[in-house]
């Protein structure tokens, strides 16, 4: 029978997260991201942190709510455009950041998590992300090399896990969740669903398990989104 990984809730699911740390935070846009522990960082007021997302959430949700009470020191991220408070603290050098383009992050965090810890890509040869890296070239292209992410904890969001771990992602939610379980020290799952081991489709599950150590179901989670668009149709006179 595999160990029951399960916590009461986000309280214990962050003990032993300290100031100064690195921390991995899944999730793409506002799908996906691991709401209540984000909550319960505020809440502890832990500071100097690193924070590995590929957003930067927005104003008042996600990660826009530790940049609003300055607790993270720097953003190893992606797309950031949807936060004007992260702009502002960018612009005026209080906070730290390191743009990185979305498929090297997303394979940065597979790599440390796979224990390889570096590897070549053409994606951003040229450009201020190259800066100071090796080069080679391979088939006549020019690469560079860029390390493996890990970080001290690794939090995500599933739409279903058991109490062995293993999680089930939903659709857009499947993006970086996955290779940043792999890639933290501890990792912390919180579900919208949690169900004793042995229920989940063995065939249907993303994340093992084994790369997890703390999980539970949380609740009040908002489906939010960061630009809802709709389309007009002009009414026919």
């Amino acid at each position: 029978m595999a160990i029951n990984k399960v916590v009461t809730n986000e309280i214990e699911a962050c003990k032993g997260v300290k100031n100064g740390m690195t921390l991995m935070l899944g999730g793409f846009g506002l799908c996906g991201i691991p709401e209540r522990s984000i909550a319960e960082l505020v809440r502890l007021n832990i500071v100097d942190l690193t924070c590995i997302s590929n957003n930067a959430g927005v104003d008042d949700f996600g990660l826009g709510l530790l940049l609003q009470k300055r607790q993270i020191r720097k953003m190893i991220s992606s797309y950031v455009g949807e936060n004007d408070e992260f702009e502002r603290q960018m612009l005026s050098g209080e906070l730290e950041v390191d743009l990185i383009p979305q498929g090297s992050l997303a394979e940065r965090c597979r790599a440390g998590g796979a224990g390889i810890p570096a590897f070549y890509t053409p994606a951003g040869y040229g450009t201020e992300v190259a800066e100071g890296k090796e080069t080679r070239e391979f088939n006549g292209k020019p690469h560079i090399l860029e390390s493996a992410l890990t970080a001290d904890f690794a939090f995500v969001k599933a739409w279903r896990g058991d109490t062995a771990g293993n999680l089930i992602y939903k659709a857009t939610a499947r993006n970086f969740n996955p290779m940043m379980a792999m890639a933290g020290k501890i990792t912390v799952a919180e579900v919208e669903e949690l169900v004793p081991e042995g229920e989940l489709d063995p065939n249907q599950i993303h994340t093992p398990g084994i790369f997890v150590q703390r999980i539970f179901q949380g609740t009040g989670y908002e489906k939010r989104i960061e630009q809802r668009t709709v389309k007009t149709e002009k009414l026919s006179e």
